[in-house]
């Protein structure tokens, strides 16, 4: 009688599992449909996107998706086949997406005392070096950003190592490049918004800074890993002639943005922007950034202290 008892309760909560599963489908997908056609940043690939995943809906395409993560994925598929943006992403997550709501969200760089500064290094021959992670946004990081730029400034060279940097915040960009320029605001980028139709700058802030060295030599490692904010910080400073680029050709990801909420514990990552730059008036969005000396991401370092010691005449 025991194990009948404890056998009807076992199958009683593998029942409340599979109906704890159960979602809606169609009030995901048009949902989705509606947050892509009022804001991706093109507004005809927007509701290109729109179209495609209802017509998919209406055809019975999603039918036989029997996960939530499952459905992400397609969904995703979908929204890239339509412009194959890697900053789109669908994602199912109930525990992110109640921290988005309550406005509690998780830092996502690599931890509150780092913002992104994984390693900073006075290497032989007074070159410095900076292993940037992430860009974190300026708020909450400058005691950690100015601490590491008034130590690097003060060097004869510095190398930017953005190979493992996925992106963040043009703050930052903004806060870094002002030691590298004169104490006249350079114009650094432009990004247009959809949403809103607006364009806004991004300058240089030469009052915010310590210390400016214009003629400082600059390095900056990429890797197919690099994107979006580390992009941007390497395209302003290739095209404004203030940096050697060095490593392999990045991701390409030029559409920034943000996550929105669906429903049901999905939610999306919208590209709502575009940037524009001013020398250019275009950017790397899907081609990346071509290096000025392709190397191997391996070797990217050691052709940068090479580069620097020649430049300081060290060798």
């Amino acid at each position: 009688m025991v194990r009948k008892i404890t056998s009807l309760f076992i199958l009683l909560l593998f029942i409340s599992g599979v109906q704890a599963q159960e979602f809606d489908k169609k009030k995901v997908v048009d949902q989705l449909a509606e947050i892509m056609n009022r804001n991706y940043v093109f507004p005809d690939k927007g509701k290109e996107m729109h179209d495609l995943i209802m017509r998919k809906l209406e055809n019975g395409s999603y039918d036989n998706i029997e996960t939530q993560q499952a459905l992400a994925r397609a969904l995703e598929r979908d929204l890239r086949f339509v412009q194959n943006d890697k900053h789109i992403r669908v994602r199912y997550s109930p525990e992110r997406v109640e921290a988005m709501s309550s406005g509690n969200q998780r830092n996502e760089n690599r931890g509150p005392k780092t913002y992104g500064f994984e390693e900073v290094l006075v290497l032989e021959g007074n070159i410095g070096y900076l292993d940037l992670r992430g860009f974190a946004g300026i708020g909450p990081a400058e005691e950690t950003a100015r601490k590491a730029m008034d130590l690097l400034i003060q060097q004869d060279a510095i190398i930017f190592d953005l190979r493992q940097n996925g992106g963040g915040s043009p703050s930052m960009i903004r806060f870094i490049s002002s030691y590298l320029f004169g104490e006249e605001p350079v114009h650094l980028n432009t990004f247009y918004w959809r949403p809103d139709d607006r364009y806004e700058e991004s300058w240089t802030m030469p009052d915010q800074v310590t210390m400016h060295k214009p003629d400082i030599p600059i390095y900056v490692l990429t890797s197919d890993y690099t994107f979006s904010a580390a992009e941007e910080f390497t395209y302003n400073l290739k095209n404004l002639k203030r940096a050697t680029i060095i490593g392999e050709t990045t991701r390409g990801g030029a559409h920034p943005g943000g996550p929105m909420v669906i429903n049901q514990g999905f939610f999306v990552n919208v590209p709502q922007g575009k940037a524009i730059n001013p020398i250019t008036k275009t950017n790397w969005e899907g081609v990346g950034i071509e290096p000025n000396i392709a190397v191997s991401q391996e070797l990217a370092l050691d052709k940068a202290i090479e580069l620097a010691e020649k430049a300081l005449g060290l060798k």
